[in-house]
C-alpha cells in the first residue's frame, strides 16, 4: 500500500517544476512546502489535463465516489488495486475521465518483521519529483458544496521493494504519464498497461526512525536516516 509519502521541496522548486514538466507557470500552495509527512486526509498536489492544457491544485487524499451515502468512506479508500480497477464499481468509472498524478519525491513503507514494524523512505534515483498514479472524484454534499478527492493506485512490488512491502504505488516514467494524463486516449488497454511496477535499479531507500509513525509531526525528523 501507501499510506505516507513526502514533497521535499521549496516553493520556488515546485514552481520550476510545475513550469518545466507541465507548462503551468503560476501556482498558489495552499500548505506550507517542504513536507515532510503527508498523510491521509490531508490535501495533496495533483496533476490533471483538461483537454487542452495541463492543470494544478489541490485534492483531498481518500476517495470518496460520486454515490457515496457518507463521505467517511474515503477513509478507507486511500489506496486502489491496478489489478482489479476494472471489477471495482467505485474506480471502473474512473478511468475514462478522472486520472491523474500525485505529486512526490519519496514514499515511506513499514517493513514487517515479526511484530516489529521498521520505516523506510524510498525514492527514485532518475528524478528528484515523480508522480503517482492516481484516480479522482467529485463528492457533492447535501449543501451542495464539492469535495474533490483522490486514491493513490498500487501495485505488486517490484525485486527491489519485497524486500521492504509486497506493493508499491504506481510511479508513473514520463512516457507513461502522458498515456495516463491523456483523457483523449480511450484505449483502456494501453492506460492499464502504464500501472505496473517502476524498474527496480532506479530506486533507493534508508531506514527512519518510528517519529515518522504518527502523522502529527511533520517536520525533517520524519526523514533523517537511521
Amino acid at each position: 500500500m501507501c499510506g505516507r509519502f513526502t514533497l521535499v521541496v521549496t516553493y520556488e522548486e515546485l514552481l520550476e517544476i510545475l513550469d518545466k514538466n507541465y507548462e503551468i507557470k503560476s501556482f498558489e500552495s495552499n500548505h506550507e512546502l517542504p513536507r515532510y509527512n503527508i498523510a491521509p486526509t490531508q490535501d495533496v498536489i495533483s496533476i490533471i489535463h483538461d483537454g487542452e492544457k495541463y492543470r494544478v491544485g489541490y485534492l483531498k487524499w481518500g476517495l470518496v465516489p460520486s454515490f457515496a451515502k457518507d463521505e467517511k468512506i474515503g477513509l478507507k479508500m486511500i489506496n486502489a488495486k491496478a489489478e482489479t480497477l476494472l471489477e471495482k464499481p467505485s474506480f471502473a468509472k474512473l478511468i475514462e475521465t478522472k486520472r491523474c498524478v500525485i505529486l512526490a519525491d519519496s514514499f515511506y513503507e513499514w517493513k514487517k518483521d515479526e511484530h516489529i514494524k521498521t520505516p523506510y523512505r524510498i525514492s527514485i534515483l532518475d528524478q528528484k519529483v515523480f508522480p503517482l498514479a492516481g484516480l479522482r472524484s467529485v463528492y457533492q454534499r447535501e449543501d451542495g458544496s464539492k469535495l474533490h478527492t483522490v486514491t493513490i493506485i498500487t501495485t505488486e512490488a517490484n525485486q527491489f521493494m519485497k524486500e521492504i512491502h509486497e506493493r508499491m504505488p504506481v510511479i508513473l516514467t514520463k512516457e507513461s504519464e502522458k498515456i495516463w494524463l491523456n483523457l483523449n486516449n480511450q484505449n483502456i488497454q494501453q492506460i492499464l498497461s502504464c500501472l505496473k511496477p517502476y524498474d527496480d535499479h532506479q530506486m533507493q531507500s534508508y531506514q527512519v526512525s518510528s517519529y515518522v509513525n504518527s502523522s502529527l509531526h511533520e517536520d525533517e525528523n520524519c526523514i533523517k536516516r537511521v
